[in-house]
Parts: structure tokens; C-alpha cells; sequence
């Protein structure tokens, strides 16, 4: 009897740590294409945007460059694109944090710690500085400063019970076409989803910051185990009016209301992303960027110099298609 009540009290706590969409079966992405990329001298891939004619990578180890992806006989060749960042502004962080994130960035490189990239119709790049809860901007022309950020955001973000802990800060960036609306990810404990106006040469929170917060944990795909993670958010992206956010635990796409960051509809690519042959050691996912257009989906992995099953070390990109009645599709 005690056997059967664990047993029954296990599936009840899985049951409760799942968001209701995730208890029905998701419609699985079709995978098109798969591409290392080379030339990317510091590695750990960390954002992906289509900007103008071209594939734009961010890698969390360089403070310095961006990468023009071009494709080639099955593989991504990454030119660099130099760039000065000048010193980041004060963004509220606590300074026992702000330390921790110093030593870290001392052995490992990257003090800037960019983990999210995106582009507006002008073809400025936006870069999410984990490491200084900052945007820095990039102009076509490689000239880069850091958006005027209201200091409230850390705090707003800080009271709701996000960036809290070391390594899971801010992870994703998405910026409007117009350059007007920006919206960032916060990656776990607790995640959540922000937005700011821009109001002439600064941004504003109009009517709080905080669109979204979520704690809890939620169960992997079975091929990384059966214990229960906390949620996350790797990335985000904007399309066509709705925010779509990249769930590296349980390697989805989830599509979300863009005034509230509710959920809407999510998309599995697990069954391509956890074959034997592309799996990694580690149990939760590798992918960290993500940009949707309405023909599909581009997803980034940071391997962080790991091998994969099938020996592979170099950062992928994969290409997904859009779903069978494309990403505005009802559930």
C-alpha cells in the first residue's frame, strides 16, 4: 500500500510540475538543416539574429566581435566583425554579485557575457549583456553603446524573484523592427519576461517592467532523465506581433501573448535534438539562441567545447521549418 501511495503521490507532484500545455503531446518541428560552424574563435555560441541579407552570431566569450555567418559546403564559416564597447553603465546589480560574476569572467573570458542578440529594420544589433544587465548597440557601421536602461529594471526584476543567483541573469534580448519596444528574458530562478519603451534617447518601463514571472520546475524529455528542473528561458524572439521563447530544459518553442507573456502554444524539437548522435553529456539542453521568421526557426547550441554522441565540438545551427499551419497556427 505504501508503495502504491508513492507511486501515486510521484505522478501527482510530475503532473503539478508541468504547465498544463506541456501534459498534451506537441506537435514535433521538422529539421531541415544541420551546420557547425567554424571560425568562431572563442566558441560557446550564445545568439543568433538574421539581420539585412545575413546569419549574425554572439559568442558569450568575446566583448569584442560579431560574426557574419555564411554557409558553405554544409558549414557556417564565421567572419568577424570587430567592435569598442565602452564601459558598461550601473545597472542596480548588488555588488556580491557583480564580484562573483567578475572572478567568473577572469577564468573563463567574456567579461561582458553576451547571451542575446537581436536586430532592428535599421540593422542595429542589440547585444544582452548577462554579466552588466545591459543592452549594448551596435550600429551597421560596428559603433557601439549601451542603451540608456532605467535602474528601476534590475529592481522591479529583483523584487518579482529574478535575478537573484549567480549565472541566471538576463538571456535573452528581442528588439521591434522600429527600435521602439525591447523586450528581455531572465533565465531561471525564477524566469520571466520584461519589456521597455524607448522614449527619445532612454528607455522606460510604462506601467512596470515585469510581464511575466514563472518559479517551479518541470520535467525534461525522457532522454535527459526524470528528475524535475527549473523552468528556464535560453532566448527570445519577436515575430509578427507575438514573443516566442526558447526552452533549453524542455527543448521547445513556446509561442507567447505579447502584452502578458502568456502562453499560447508550444512546439517540440526534442526527438531531432536528442538523438543518440546529438545528444551531450549534460542533462538538460545545450541550445542557447533562437530566431523565428515565418518560414521557421534557427536554433543555436553552445556546446561550450563539449563533444556530442557523434564526436562533433564545434557550435551547431540548426534549421527547423515552421509548423504545419505556420507559427500563428491555433492550438
Amino acid at each position: 500500500m505504501r508503495t502504491l501511495f508513492a507511486a501515486l503521490l510521484l505522478m501527482a507532484t510530475s503532473a503539478l510540475a508541468q504547465p498544463r500545455e506541456a501534459l498534451q503531446p506537441l506537435e514535433e518541428l521538422q529539421l531541415l538543416a544541420e551546420q557547425p560552424v567554424e571560425g568562431m574563435l572563442g566558441g560557446n555560441l550564445s545568439g543568433l539574429a538574421w539581420c539585412g541579407d545575413a546569419l549574425w552570431a554572439v559568442s558569450d566569450r568575446e566583448d569584442d566581435r560579431l560574426y557574419r555567418l555564411t554557409a558553405e559546403a554544409g558549414v557556417w564559416h564565421a567572419e568577424a566583425e570587430l567592435f569598442q564597447a565602452p564601459a558598461p553603465p550601473d545597472s542596480g546589480l548588488p555588488w556580491g554579485l557583480r564580484m562573483r560574476i567578475w572572478v567568473a569572467s577572469l577564468v573563463r573570458g567574456g567579461a561582458l557575457d553576451f547571451e542575446g542578440l537581436s536586430c532592428d529594420a535599421k540593422g542595429n544589433r542589440y547585444l544582452l549583456s548577462e554579466a552588466h544587465a545591459g543592452v549594448l548597440q551596435v550600429s551597421p557601421a560596428g559603433a557601439g553603446s549601451w542603451l540608456n536602461l532605467p535602474l528601476g529594471l534590475v529592481r522591479q526584476a529583483r523584487a518579482s524573484g529574478m535575478l537573484l543567483h549567480f549565472n541566471a541573469q538576463f538571456e535573452g534580448v528581442a528588439v521591434d523592427p522600429a527600435g521602439e519596444r525591447l523586450w528581455l528574458a531572465a533565465e531561471r530562478e525564477r524566469r520571466g519576461l520584461l519589456v521597455l519603451h524607448q522614449q527619445q534617447s532612454s528607455w522606460r518601463c510604462s506601467g512596470g517592467c515585469v510581464l511575466l514571472v514563472e518559479g517551479g520546475k518541470e520535467l525534461p524529455p525522457a532522454q535527459l532523465g526524470s528528475q524535475p528542473r527549473g523552468r528556464d528561458f535560453a532566448d527570445v524572439a519577436l515575430l509578427q506581433n507575438r514573443l516566442f521563447t526558447l526552452e533549453r530544459l524542455t527543448q521547445r518553442i513556446c509561442r507567447r501573448k505579447l502584452e502578458t507573456g502568456e502562453v499560447e502554444r508550444c512546439w517540440s524539437f526534442a526527438s531531432a535534438a536528442l538523438t543518440d548522435a546529438r545528444r551531450y553529456s549534460q542533462p538538460y539542453g545545450a541550445a542557447e539562441a533562437l530566431w523565428v521568421d515565418a518560414q521557421g526557426a534557427w536554433i543555436g547550441v553552445d556546446n561550450g567545447g563539449k563533444a556530442r554522441g557523434d564526436g562533433e565540438t564545434r557550435p551547431i545551427v540548426w534549421r527547423f521549418a515552421a509548423p504545419a499551419g505556420g507559427w500563428g497556427a491555433a492550438p
